[in-house]
């Protein structure tokens, strides 16, 4: 049987760990990867739009993986009603995750939340007592006179396409 030189062994084992590096992209879950991929390229954080009565809200958007679960919804039309005269609320039709969020938080003016409880979206015009069960999604970048006024609200949710820099 013919030894193995130095150079072989070498050769064998560097290919090896190439193989097994090629290899991790498979073996990562699919949400561990795209995060990871998604994290890399994003220099911005993502805004949304929220266009209503003529009118557009700008909304500044939390990293985590409720949000993005929102953001895949979009674009979305809802309707937008007062509740506790504290947010405007909208029931989702569907759930979104949970995964990673905190238990709840203590919302504050302005502040764009998921309730999971409820399985609804809320955007504060007043603050509000710790809510379990309550994520932050972002923070509105606009004025609140638009949710502050009494009544139902037909919006429009779209994300905000960032230009790339050059």
């Amino acid at each position: 049987m013919p030894r193995k030189t130095l150079r072989t062994c070498c050769s064998e084992n560097l290919l090896t760990a190439l193989l097994c590096i090629s290899a991790l992209p498979a073996l990562m879950p699919h949400s561990a990867l795209a995060e990871t991929n998604q994290n890399a390229t994003r220099e911005q954080p993502m805004r949304i739009a929220m266009l209503a009565n003529g009118k557009t809200l700008t909304f500044k958007l939390e990293d985590n993986h409720t949000t993005r679960d929102f953001v895949a919804l979009l674009p979305l039309d809802l309707a937008l009603e007062d509740y506790a005269s504290t947010e405007k609320i909208s029931t989702l039709s569907r759930k979104l995750t949970t995964e990673g969020a905190p238990s709840g938080y203590t919302p504050a003016a302005k502040d764009f939340a998921y309730y999971a409880p409820w399985g609804n979206i809320a955007i504060f015009h007043k603050g509000f007592k710790y809510s379990p069960g309550l994520i932050k999604l972002g923070t509105l970048e606009s004025d609140l006179d638009l949710i502050r006024q009494p009544g139902p609200l037909n919006v429009r949710f779209e994300l905000i396409k960032e230009k790339k820099k050059k």
